[in-house]
């Protein structure tokens, strides 16, 4: 028989307090901190889609946050909005329109030809505005696309016109997107740009704010890193959120196997042993941090 072993979160979650795993990597909706940065970016998102930009900008280092905020635009649109979600397109030139149908559901016929797929996409944005409802596309990871997808995407939008705003793009990317945007090359593109923000890392105070909110959302009752903790995250993260939770994460399984070492044996114990200390924690940052260059590449 197969031996069932515990995931991190159930290691320590007891022994710290805690009723879950408070530093996942994946985004989970229950934990949104809204720092300075993360509610300009969401008010720049919401002010494009009010203001019926034809495309909309968003950039961001690797785990700055960009995905958590699609996410809670998705559950926090009106209901006259369909979005068409496209994770990591990719491939070759021509291929955009079939990304893009296939976001909002759409069937695709085999060997349709690219007039074909254009009118289909045009008349299904029609059908839309006709119900008084607006299309839009969202691209995440968007560094990926060449810059021959960008001009298609540019061409979609010509789909607008007068007063029938039918289709809006979002784009979400690493930094290397605004550069590839700004080839001379994709100047009809940029033009087009009508709402963009650049996400950045949280500075020192927000991270302590970050790491306090999520540890209360997963249950603490107490202090578990104190604030120099919190610095050596910050310094070590650049206040990425994603790094943080990973750093954190480390620092509690490591703070918890040293408390484990000095427990005595329950033969002998004659108490309960005391949870550990806010400094046990804070030591446990630096070996959380080499723990995770071992496991990670450097950040850039």
């Amino acid at each position: 028989m197969g031996i069932e072993l515990p995931c991190r979160s159930t290691i320590y979650a007891a022994h710290f307090g805690l009723e879950g795993k408070p530093f996942s990597l994946l985004p989970d909706p229950h934990f949104i901190f809204w720092s300075k940065n993360h509610l300009r970016a969401y008010s720049m998102l919401e002010y494009g889609l009010v203001s019926f930009a034809p495309i909309i900008l968003i950039t961001g280092e690797v785990g700055a946050g960009k995905t958590t905020l699609i996410q809670h635009l998705l559950r926090a649109v009106s209901g006259e909005i369909d979005i068409g979600m496209i994770a990591n397109a990719h491939g070759r030139s021509g291929a955009m329109l079939n990304w893009a149908l296939a976001a909002f559901g759409q069937p695709l016929g085999e060997r349709m030809s690219q007039v074909r797929l254009f009118s289909q996409f045009e008349a299904f944005l029609a059908a839309r505005w006709a119900q008084r409802r607006r299309c839009v596309l969202v691209v995440d990871e968007a560094q990926n696309l060449s810059a021959a997808m960008l001009e298609e995407l540019r061409c979609l939008s010509n789909l607008n016109g007068g007063d029938s705003e039918r289709l809006q793009i979002v784009l979400v990317g690493q930094p290397e997107l605004c550069a590839m945007i700004g080839q001379p090359k994709l100047l009809q593109f940029s033009q087009r740009v009508a709402a963009d923000f650049h996400l950045a890392g949280m500075p020192r105070e927000a991270v302590r704010d970050y790491i306090v909110h999520r540890l209360r959302v997963a249950g603490a009752r107490r202090e578990i890193f104190v604030p120099g903790a919190c610095d050596l995250v910050f310094e070590a993260s650049r206040g990425l959120p994603r790094v943080i939770n990973q750093i954190c994460d480390y620092a509690l399984v490591h703070a918890f196997a040293e408390a484990s070492r000095r427990r005595p044996c329950p033969n002998t114990a004659t108490r309960s042993t005391p949870m550990p200390s806010c400094r046990s924690t804070s030591r446990s940052i630096s070996t959380a941090t080499s723990a995770r260059r071992c496991c990670s590449p450097p950040l850039p």
